[in-house]
This record gives C-alpha cells, sequence and structure tokens, in this order.
C-alpha cells in the first residue's frame, strides 16, 4: 500500500513516455519525498530507497516492451542482490530523482545501479543485480534483450 499511488503514476506515465531504445537502457524519474517515505529523523527512510527502485524498474519493463514479453510468456522479475550507499538525506518533500541503468549481463544476471540525486548532488547509490526467471528457472539475459529487440546493445554485456 505504501508506493500504490507512485505505482499506479508510473503506470500509466510509462505508456506514454518515449520507447527506451539499445543506446540507452535506463529509467529516470522525477518524484518528491513523501510524509511516508520519512523516519523517526524525518529524512527518507533508508529502505525506503530501495522500495523506490521497484517503480523505476517497472518504467523500464513497460518502456523496453519487457513488461509486454513477461506477462506473454510468464516471466518473473526478481532481484537477487542489492546494496545501497547513503550520501545525503532527503527531506520532506524535497524534489528529487531516480535514475536506473542496466550497466551489463552476464549469462545469468542483469547488473544495475540506481542513482538519486537532489539539488545537483547524489543522494544515494545503489548497485543491483537481477534475473528474469520462467518456469523453466533463469531465463538468459541474452535471450531477453534479443527477445525485446534490443539485442544490438550486446556489446555492452560482461562475461
Amino acid at each position: 500500500m505504501n508506493l500504490l499511488f507512485r505505482m499506479l503514476y508510473v503506470l500509466l506515465a510509462s505508456l506514454f513516455r518515449p520507447r527506451i531504445d539499445a543506446a540507452e537502457f535506463s529509467s529516470r524519474l522525477c518524484l518528491r519525498t513523501l510524509p511516508n517515505d520519512l523516519d523517526i529523523n524525518l529524512h527518507m527512510n533508508n529502505g525506503r530507497y530501495l522500495t523506490i527502485c521497484d517503480p523505476n524498474r517497472v518504467d523500464l519493463f513497460i518502456r523496453s516492451g519487457l513488461a509486454k514479453v513477461m506477462l506473454k510468456r510468464k516471466w518473473m522479475p526478481m532481484i537477487a542482490d542489492h546494496t545501497m550507499t547513503y550520501k545525503k538525506p532527503l527531506k520532506l518533500f524535497e524534489p528529487f530523482e531516480v535514475e536506473l541503468a542496466v550497466t551489463h549481463w552476464d549469462a545469468k544476471y542483469f547488473y544495475m545501479t540506481h542513482t538519486f540525486t537532489a539539488g545537483g548532488r547524489v543522494a544515494a547509490v545503489g548497485t543491483s543485480k537481477g534475473v528474469i526467471r520462467s518456469r523453466e528457472g533463469v531465463v538468459d539475459p541474452a535471450l531477453v534483450m534479443e527477445t525485446i529487440g534490443l539485442a544490438e546493445r550486446m556489446p555492452g554485456t560482461a562475461g
């Protein structure tokens, strides 16, 4: 329930934003710190940063065409690992941007960087690795990229 309205906003807005192309496999959202994001110190709760990465991924899935493919093939995205480094607190109603960039992938994982900025300064940086799973197991990221028509992004892979 905490992110219901943000998620609805992202779902609707993503339908009208430009498609993500092979040159830039990333998503940027402009948001604002809300009262339900705060902890006892009256700045954004450390766990909320991790949670806000989810709508960022949803935007990427929709705008790249991956959401449609995942629904059709019954694939599920899953985060296997996520770390976050906090540099500057985000205060109540402070506007901020969060950018998700898929930096590379190997035979199993997609590797991503999440950067939160406010007022021209980095507030937090996170890294995560995730997989796309089918009923048979993990789907090779190269197959995922080929399926959504971004196979030309292959030179950016690792491994």
